[in-house]
């Protein structure tokens, strides 16, 4: 029989077909209309995830467009961490904050989740729970069934995963699902790059700003420490890293000596030594070469190392990613940058090393500039101090010696022996000028950057430091060849007797005026050391305790005497007396 035939003897069974044909004309009309809603939806998303430059924001939206587009009840996007086999970051959509703290900690890359990171293709599972590497969930987690997952590129590389769980209104997640994600996906990978490399410039912009402003503050005039201090503040605040540290060589170049850190809870680190040989700081003064230290235990151990008196400070446990720079002007390397992040913070990245890295280079010329400066004044003094040295020497001097000559002519001629002794006195009172004179002219010329290198220099260090205890400035009278003739070895004695006597007048003498002299003999045998005061002195014979001991006992030392010469209300005088080796 004909359809024909068939139409006509049954016409129930034409309409049925004209009826289904008429329901799958109209089902794939639906499928064509979901296909174009689904489509002008992703676009939708795709534009909304481009419209922002900032990688939170965009990473969120991508969050939010992924459940829009598929009608999952949950999502996250897991950042990977730098090593790539760890979640850095996790954002998630579909848990409250209430929820989110009963949970506790979030996911770190293991089980399912970790399924996608070592095998960085799409997942589709209507149960996850049946999967071999399923762990299940923590107490009070939401219960979750069906699992789509797909991972993010950037460049190539992945960047991280989008995970959606819990399909709206059926038991999985469809292949058109999946499809749409992955189209997502490829879309966020470029917005994720944008934003990054809006995120860097932006970056770069701020070290760089953060470089002009810091030479503009160091050409005003600034100390060499207070140029490292401004460096590591500007670094701190650049970078958001809690912890920036400067270290320094010593004399030797054998150790780093850590002068400046920018955070008060870490203050103890100032003054810690580490080894050039065998240590990451160490090592990047040694080379020229920055560094990242990715591993918080690293970062830890790069401070730990010091030599602790006690416990470390706290937050060298709390160390994240950290760079280590050198401060490098040229070829030369002034000391090293360590800027150490927070173990919670985003870690450090190669373009970031380039820019600390060119910050810390503009840093350096800027500490050489100050530390020019620096020279340059001292130039200037040691210059005026020279110049006044010579006018005092060549000018003053001799014209009060001419004085003082001139006087001592006089005195012969007076008749009367009242008017003589008179002149005389006049004339030892300019000799005790010249001499107070000189003795400035050596203290001009000692450097004061470096310290006393002479025995002269040492003394007046000494005496002025006495000083202080005394209340008022000792007379001081130096002849002779004292820097030439007096061993190095025996300079320390010397020096101790000076300090130990002048300490002693200061407790116990109760005096107004001290006399210091210091001589050695014309033969160039012996050096003479006294010391007189107009105090109250000392009642019977001196005991010869503690103090008065020890400047005995270094005078025997070197075959020497110590003579004390006293009386109640007349003073005291201490002779300090040792030979000085013959001279070939």
């Amino acid at each position: 029989m004909s359809e024909e035939s068939a139409d006509r003897a049954f016409p129930d069974l034409k309409q049925l077909r004209l009826d289904a044909l008429l329901r799958e004309l109209m089902d794939r009309a639906a499928e064509v209309l979901e296909s174009q809603d689904r489509i002008h939806r992703l676009l939708d998303a795709v534009v909304t995830v481009a419209s922002d430059l900032s990688l939170p924001d965009v990473l969120r939206r991508i969050v939010q467009s992924s459940i829009d587009l598929v009608g999952a009840r949950y999502a996250a996007m897991g950042v990977l961490a730098p090593e790539g086999t760890s979640l850095q970051e996790f954002i998630y959509i579909g848990i409250d904050d209430q929820r989110r703290e009963l949970i506790g900690d979030l996911p770190h890359g293991k089980g399912i989740l970790g399924l996608l990171i070592n095998h960085p293709e799409p997942i589709r599972m209507p149960d996850l729970h049946k999967h071999p590497q399923s762990y299940g969930f923590p107490p009070n987690h939401p219960p979750m069934k069906s699992f789509l997952g797909v991972p993010v590129r950037v460049r190539g590389a992945v960047f991280g995963n989008l995970y959606l769980t819990e399909k709206k209104g059926n038991d999985e997640f469809t292949e058109e699902d999946q499809t749409v994600v992955i189209a997502l996906a490829a879309a966020a990978g470029i917005a994720i790059e944008n934003a990054r490399l809006f995120a860097h410039s932006q970056q770069r912009e701020t070290w760089l700003q953060a470089s002009t402003e810091l030479n503009s503050a160091l050409m005003t005039g600034q100390t060499t420490n207070g140029a490292l201090k401004l460096v590591a503040r500007r670094a701190a605040e650049v970078s958001g890293a809690p912890l920036v540290t400067i270290a320094m060589p010593d004399d030797t170049g054998e150790h780093l000596t850590i002068e400046v850190v920018d955070n008060p809870s870490a203050a103890e680190l100032i003054g810690q030594q580490v080894t050039v040989a065998n240590s990451l700081i160490g090592g990047v003064f040694a080379s020229g070469e920055p560094r990242i230290v990715p591993n918080p235990a690293q970062a830890s151990s790069a401070l730990s190392e010091l030599d602790w008196a006690d416990e470390p400070p706290a937050i060298l446990q709390e160390l994240g990613s950290t760079l280590i720079v050198p401060l490098a002007a040229g070829q030369h390397v002034l000391g090293v940058l360590s800027i150490a992040k927070h173990r919670s913070q985003t870690p450090f990245l190669d373009v970031d090393l380039q820019m600390v890295q060119t910050f810390a280079a503009h840093a350096a010329l800027a500490i050489e500039y100050a530390r020019a400066q620096e020279y340059r004044q001292r130039l200037i003094v040691f210059e005026d101090r020279d110049r006044i040295a010579r006018d005092l020497h060549d000018q003053v001097i001799q014209r009060l010696f001419a004085i003082g000559l001139g006087l001592q002519g006089l005195s012969r001629l007076m008749v009367k022996p009242d008017l003589g002794r008179r002149v005389a006195g006049f004339v030892e009172e300019i000799d005790q000028t010249i001499r107070e004179i000189r003795r400035s002219i050596f203290s001009l010329q000692e450097d004061p950057g470096t310290g006393p290198v002479s025995l002269r220099g040492e003394l007046l260090r000494v005496i002025q430091e006495g000083a202080g205890a005394l209340g008022f400035e000792p007379t001081v009278n130096m002849d002779g060849p004292l820097d030439s003739l007096v061993p190095d070895d025996l300079r320390p004695d010397v020096l101790a007797t000076l300090r130990e006597t002048l300490s002693n007048a200061a407790r116990h003498a109760q005096a107004s005026t001290v006399l210091i002299t210091i001589n050695v003999d014309r033969e160039g045998r012996g050096l003479k050391l006294a010391i007189k005061d107009d105090g109250k002195g000392m009642p019977g014979e001196p005991q010869r305790h503690s103090g008065l001991a020890n400047i005995t006992e270094r005078a025997n030392r070197w075959h020497g005497t110590c003579d004390i010469d006293t009386a109640v209300g007349s003073g005291t005088t201490i002779t300090w007396t040792v030979p000085l080796p013959t001279q070939d």
